[in-house]
């Protein structure tokens, strides 16, 4: 990559070199500041700047069969040559290079973001092993390997603290701007940075599986990728050509002044709509990638930008993906909240179930002490027994017994309105006395009703929600987060039906998703969109759209910033043609000359360059 970068960046040089070269001997040229050169000095512009325009052109007519917008510039040079335009003649050939510059300006401004990224990519790493530590490259780490990592040292793998706290910098893979804590059993990123406490982390994903090489490979596929439109100046080529050799052969027949006809070749020369297109797309990735939005290609951009249907999986995108303690209902008046926790995270503390681990995280969250249970038995899909302190604790409906339910009505009310709110509920009893109910339920992301609510606010026909959940805990978290159109138990391949008949519908369909599952729906939809830091490899590679956070809530400036590209470009397609046509009827009556049509055109070519970078600032 380095070498990709290198190589880069002398091309970018050298044709930096060359327009400034170009630049300097038109001037020359134009106030006639050398007069005892022997040749015009707009001739060296011609030569280095000229040449390989006239070469690509005839190349491509010639071996590819090809015509190109250089045919059109290469006519104009040689015609405004052969009247002894030279001045002319160099100054398109500068203006061609100008836009490269300008090109290469903002596509540089889009490229930081790479290197940024390959940059922070951490070389050396200290790994603990039968208790000595020894400093290895990054590369060299497996998974499995216990990685320290001291305060203000950037993170060499992905992996799970196993133990300490810190706070990190997560701004490179999130673009959170705010450090986050993390403690044991919290996942960390490669590349992030290390604020405060030094951690050991256990290595889960390491060398080219990390999320940082995965942000760092999906950002080179945005940078090689166009987008069809990109190609629009030369798919156009086979009208223009003729076009303007009609037009310039008309004025020549019509005026019969050969001058008019060349300044019509100049003016009719389509930079402007060359540069229309790659320069908004280029702005628009790179300011996307800058706010954690990895766009793979400049098609993904133009897709995007037409949806008018939005379909979102449920579980790990709008929810958090994690069981938690949505809610507790104490119904033993002498029993305060904090000793109900301690109780059942306790009776909880040795499940492996889902369930369980979540009354015990919860347990931590709140600061409780938990105490080891003197005995622990699990009922495979039916709850936990345990004994705590001495006394017996029975979690889940059927573990507690229908009989001491009867005898709450309370309880029971209380358990069918958390089911019908899609939580799982949980009674509680102890010594045979029903002392509370904990609810159970994977919750909605803080951005989630944000995010639906902006995407309804931008115009989008249909919000969609797919789960394999069933009904009642998918209209709860629909209601919860504003979506309407809900579509529960749903398999993979029903996922993909329902989008498959949104498309033979006449939708434009964006897919929200983020595991394997998701994949064959992300491949099927116009455009596929994932959760990226927590999405899996299949699925990243499905989607044409990475949230590298997990932030639902940027999905709105996604589709608006992409939108905006879309009709910047159109408005600098028009703008051009416009400039295009407007200078030919000049140009016929004479009242524009070969230098000053070139002047003119120029003016074109800054002002879409120029239009187009704008959207590296767009904020939304």
């Amino acid at each position: 990559m380095n070498l990709i970068s290198k190589l880069r960046e002398e091309e970018s040089f050298r044709t930096l070199c060359l327009t400034a070269i170009s630049g300097i001997v038109l001037a020359i040229s134009f106030f006639d500041l050398l007069p005892w050169l022997p040749f015009d000095a707009a001739w060296i512009a011609i030569v280095i700047s000229g040449i390989p325009i006239v070469y690509g052109a005839v190349k491509g007519v010639v071996m590819e069969y090809d015509v190109t917008a250089d045919l059109l510039v290469a006519i104009a040079l040689v015609a405004a040559v052969a009247i002894g335009e030279y001045f002319v003649a160099g100054e398109v050939a500068f203006i061609m290079q100008l836009g490269k510059v300008l090109e290469d300006v903002t596509a540089e401004r889009s490229h930081r973001s790479l290197q940024a990224l390959i940059k922070l990519t951490p070389q050396k790493a200290r790994v603990r092993t039968a208790g000595v530590e020894t400093e290895v490259l990054a590369k060299e780490v497996k998974r499995g390997d216990v990685v320290i990592v001291r305060p203000g040292e950037a993170i060499p793998v992905d992996g799970v603290i196993v133990r300490g706290s810190t706070s990190v910098n997560q701004a490179v893979m999130t673009g959170e701007s705010v450090p986050v804590d993390r403690n044991e059993g919290d996942g960390v990123y490669q590349g992030t940075l290390n604020q405060q406490g030094a951690v050991e982390i256990r290595a889960t994903s390491v060398g080219d599986d990390s999320s940082l090489r995965k942000m760092i490979r999906l950002v080179e596929e945005a940078e090689k990728n166009k987008a069809p439109i990109v190609r629009i100046a030369d798919r156009w080529a086979r009208v223009l050509v003729p076009v303007a050799l009609g037009c310039a052969l008309v004025i020549w027949f019509v005026t019969g002044d050969v001058g008019r006809a060349v300044t019509a070749l100049v003016v009719f020369c389509p930079c402007s709509l060359i540069l229309a297109t790659p320069t908004a797309m280029m702005a628009t990735i790179g300011n996307a990638t800058r706010k954690g939005i990895l766009i793979k290609s400049g098609a993904a951009v133009e897709a995007i930008s037409k949806v008018d249907t939005f379909v979102i999986d449920k579980t790990g995108t709008l929810t958090c993906g994690v069981l938690q303690v949505a809610e507790i209902e104490m119904l033993d008046p002498g029993m305060d909240r904090t000793s109900f926790v301690r109780l059942i995270a306790s009776a909880e503390m040795n499940s492996e179930h889902p369930l369980g681990k979540a009354i015990v995280a919860y347990g931590k969250a709140m600061g409780i002490s938990v105490e080891t249970p003197e005995s622990f038995e699990m009922h495979a899909g039916k709850g936990v027994t345990a004994t705590v302190a001495g006394r017996k604790v029975s979690i889940g409906e059927k573990v507690v017994g229908q009989a001491i339910l009867d005898g709450n009505p309370h309880a029971a009310k209380a358990i069918d309105r958390m089911q019908k709110g899609g939580k799982t509920a949980l009674p509680v009893a102890l010594d045979g006395e029903i002392i509370g109910i904990v609810a159970i339920a994977d919750t909605l992301r803080k951005e989630a009703k944000g995010a639906v609510a902006g995407l309804k606010e931008i115009g989008m026909s249909r919000v969609v929600m797919l789960t394999g959940d069933n009904q009642a805990v998918a209209d709860s978290i629909g209601r919860e987060a504003g979506v309407t159109d809900v579509y529960a138990s749903q398999l993979p391949e029903d996922k993909v039906n329902a989008i498959k008949s949104l498309l033979k519908d006449g939708h434009k369909v964006a897919m929200l998703g983020d595991g394997v599952n998701d994949a064959p729906a992300l491949a099927t939809a116009s455009v596929g969109v994932v959760m990226g830091a927590i999405g899996s490899d299949v699925s990243m590679e499905a989607a044409d759209i990475a949230l590298m956070s997990d932030d639902v809530g940027k999905l709105p400036f996604l589709v608006k910033i992409c939108r905006k590209a879309r009709s910047r470009i159109v408005f600098n397609i028009v703008v051009s043609m416009f400039i295009n046509f407007g200078a030919i009827v000049f140009a016929a009556y004479g009242f524009l000359n070969p230098v000053t049509a070139a002047i003119v055109h120029n003016c074109g070519s800054v002002f879409v360059v120029v239009n187009s970078a704008m959207l590296l600032t767009y904020d939304g």
